[in-house]
């Protein structure tokens, strides 16, 4: 996502690193470059003048005078006013005193508003709640279907009945009273236009329920549209915030970076992938870290935690260490990364991440295709490849629908990893490794009697 905003972004501050002081007619340079950069992204016109001129007052003689080199104050004032920008602060949700909290999902026909409400309610759940999905949209074909098999996939009861919205709505607050579940997400119908008689029964399911929080659902691919249609249902809804799905193909950016100023609305939630999994909260500052190229550490680390089994990767270090990997091994690893969801999303994380390997594109197919050769194979090929000749390589293309060469490719590839691996595993134990860990900000940590505990040096 934002691709096109980060590359000029990018190629901006590696002019502005290139130079020494920074007079007013340098600042005014890059700023008219900024300024460009975010109109070609589709940034509204009132929010770019906005951000420019505060940037442009902070970037004063005397902001530039601290102890950042003048282009590093510049780059950490854009930074910091980009962050703003998008909302400054996350948004928090507080759980209603009597349980259920209700949320209403709003938003256009084809936004995504009922794959959201999926997703909603797996987030919820890995809070620790239990949601109930509500599915009040009846007017276009399967929708209640849809959200029964999603609700059926992440183990969450769907409630519909064949009424009308706003009856379903209202019954269903009992039925989450009833089972006991403490969130309720409403999903409601949407047309292919704002018109007065989808805002009249949205605001009749309002009424009926008196949700919590009124979250609309807007498409980030339709750039400024996105921006009007929010600003269209606020008017005419109290909203209480905004989320953004199909960020991951909204290459430019501007609804994400539009909405909070022209809406008023935060940005609650981001959809960035068609899995369950690529949703989460939005974090501002995030975001303007990854538009500027600086990648975002904690939201990779995050999405490990929550999606990578500690066990298979301990169990993975051990045999690394050993020189016992195999295929089995790497298998097991390649299914814990496709959990976090897709390869290219994962690079755009990484600070320093060089313009090429971060653009080139990576297709999550390639990793179907290692797969299903390794699943070709038998046990003892798996965990010894030496003994693939080439009869039983043929087979294994044949089973995996793939061809000798890739076949080929796998086994080269692994064993120079393997003989990698062989120098690394020695290698780590030397220096300590089987016992330490990372913790977020950096510091070594050692482990004592299966607890984590500050080494010396970095306890304070």
């Amino acid at each position: 996502m934002f691709e096109t905003l980060t590359d000029r972004f990018e190629g901006i501050f590696t002019r502005l690193r290139g130079r020494g002081l920074l007079g007013d007619a340098e600042v005014n340079e890059v700023l008219r470059e900024i300024r460009v950069a975010l109109l070609e992204a589709d940034v509204n016109l009132a929010v770019v003048r906005d951000l420019i001129e505060r940037i442009r007052g902070r970037c004063s003689g005397a902001e530039l005078s601290k102890s950042l080199t003048p282009a590093q104050q510049v780059i950490k004032v854009v930074n910091e006013e980009l962050t703003a920008t998008l909302g400054g602060e996350p948004f928090r949700l507080s759980y209603a005193s009597r349980p259920p909290t209700i949320v209403l999902l709003a938003g256009l026909q084809g936004s995504g508003k009922t794959t959201a409400a999926a997703k909603l309610a797996r987030w919820f759940k890995q809070q620790g709640r239990n949601p109930l999905l509500v599915a009040a949209d009846l007017q276009r074909p399967a929708a209640v279907e849809q959200l029964r098999i999603l609700g059926h996939d992440l183990g969450v009861t769907v409630f519909s009945e064949p009424t009308d919205p706003v009856a379903v709505a209202r019954k269903s607050l009992e039925e989450a009273q009833r089972l006991g579940r403490d969130v309720m997400i409403v999903d409601t119908a949407g047309r292919l236009t704002i018109d007065l008689a989808l805002m009249a029964e949205v605001r009749s399911i309002s009424a009926a329920i008196e949700p919590d929080y009124t979250f609309l659902v807007i498409d980030a691919m339709t750039g400024q549209d996105a921006v009007n249609t929010a600003k269209a249902f606020n008017d005419a809804l109290a909203l209480d915030a905004v989320i953004l799905t199909k960020l991951d193909g909204d290459a430019r950016g501007g609804a994400a970076l539009s909405v909070k100023q022209v809406v008023g609305k935060p940005i609650a939630y981001v959809s960035t992938g068609e899995k369950p999994a690529d949703f989460d909260a939005f974090y501002p500052d995030r975001l303007a870290s990854r538009i500027l190229g600086m990648g975002d550490v904690l939201s990779l680390i995050e999405k490990a935690e929550k999606e990578y089994d500690a066990g298979v990767a301990e169990k993975a270090v051990e045999r690394l260490q050993q020189g016992q990997f195999t295929l089995e091994d790497f298998l097991e690893q390649l299914q814990q990364v496709k959990r976090m969801g897709p390869l290219q999303g994962m690079l755009g994380m990484l600070p320093g991440m060089p313009k090429e390997v971060r653009d080139a594109k990576i297709d999550d197919r390639d990793v179907g295709r290692i797969e299903a050769i390794i699943r070709s194979m038998t046990q003892a090929e798996r965990r010894d490849p030496t003994v693939l000749n080439g009869s039983r390589r043929i087979r294994i293309a044949n089973g995996s629908g793939t061809s000798t060469t890739d076949v080929n490719n796998l086994v080269k590839q692994f064993k120079e990893m393997q003989k990698m691996m062989r120098t690394i595993g020695p290698m780590a134990g030397l220096a300590g490794g089987k016992g330490r860990k990372m913790n977020r900000d950096g510091r070594n940590k050692k482990v004592k009697g299966g607890r984590v505990t500050p080494s010396s040096r970095g306890a304070r």
